[in-house]
């Protein structure tokens, strides 16, 4: 199977790509600067051009596409060459990933406007004929890995997070996507939305609970308003995507939760079960059970 991969580089593009060569599979690497990659055939690729696109599409049995972060003309004019791409070089498959944008929550506040990049690339992939699927998580645990939430839980116990204690979601990490994503490359009798993440889902201070578990020592919840959360990514990402980042989460804070039908989910459609929440957080954060869990009656984590 030949699989095309953007931004294969990339928080999303990179963990598919991984997955598909461990599984044996030579898939096609795009980025901009086409670095090499073991196990892949790089090609250096203008996303906003519908030739070049065309060219690493033609002959491909799937094509994996999410679109970047960053202003929506750009996004739109990406959106616009993937679509033409398709359109003429027929591959035999698409998925698409949301990047956590929702699209399958219509008559809300959260849906995308059917004018947006996202919906527009959703859209023209579809009437393409091509059989399209589409990957919907909600949020992505990785942010719980950002250097000031992860400096709240290991110097002060706490983990800080602009949701409310109640608010349920349907986390789902990197990994959990690309395992989503490499079975519906290879499935193309599965269309539409599926929803990726934690089922049922996972409330603040169950996450709180998991960190503890996974660290050995007690972790509590402490919900942080948007807009403080905002000012503390800002340096990472720049003022607009923080302030994008914070509005979500004002969004969010009026919603009773997170998540999806899980008649529609992964799990359910595909049998692909996202991660043990516990496991993943020893595993990303490098950590150990506490020894007091082997009886020596210290904790360090």
């Amino acid at each position: 199977m030949t699989s095309v991969i953007h931004g294969a580089t990339g928080a999303q593009g990179a963990p598919v790509l991984a997955a598909l060569i461990a599984r044996g599979h030579t898939p096609v690497a795009l980025s901009r600067g086409g670095a090499p990659i073991p196990g892949a055939r790089s090609l250096a690729v203008d996303a906003s051009s519908a030739e070049q696109l065309t060219a690493a599409y033609r002959g491909a049995d799937a094509v994996f596409v999410h679109l970047p972060l960053g202003a929506e003309d750009t996004r739109l004019e990406l959106a616009h060459a993937v679509i033409a791409a398709l359109t003429s070089a027929r591959p035999g498959r698409v998925v698409i990933s949301t990047s956590g944008a929702i699209v399958d929550a219509p008559g809300t506040a959260l849906q995308v406007a059917p004018e947006s990049a996202l919906a527009t690339l959703i859209a023209g992939a579809t009437a393409s004929g091509i059989p399209t699927a589409v990957v919907a998580p909600r949020l992505f645990l990785e942010n719980l890995l950002l250097p000031h939430v992860q400096a709240g839980v290991r110097e002060a116990g706490a983990l800080r997070y602009p949701v409310r204690p109640d608010f349920a979601v349907s986390w789902a990490s990197h990994r959990d996507v690309a395992e989503v994503i490499v079975a519906l490359l290879g499935d193309p009798s599965v269309t539409g939305v599926l929803g990726v993440g934690a089922v049922p889902p996972v409330t603040g201070p169950e996450l709180a609970d998991a960190f503890a578990a996974a660290l050995g020592r007690a972790v509590v919840f402490e919900p942080v308003t948007p807009e403080e959360f905002g000012r503390q990514i800002a340096p990472l990402l720049g003022e607009g995507p923080a302030a994008g980042v914070a509005g979500l989460y004002s969004a969010l804070s009026v919603e009773p939760d997170f998540t999806f039908d899980p008649a529609t989910g992964a799990e359910a459609r595909l049998g692909v079960a996202p991660s043990d929440l516990v496991s993943w957080l020893r595993a990303v954060t490098a950590v150990t059970p506490a020894p007091d869990e082997a009886g020596d009656g210290a904790a360090r984590g």
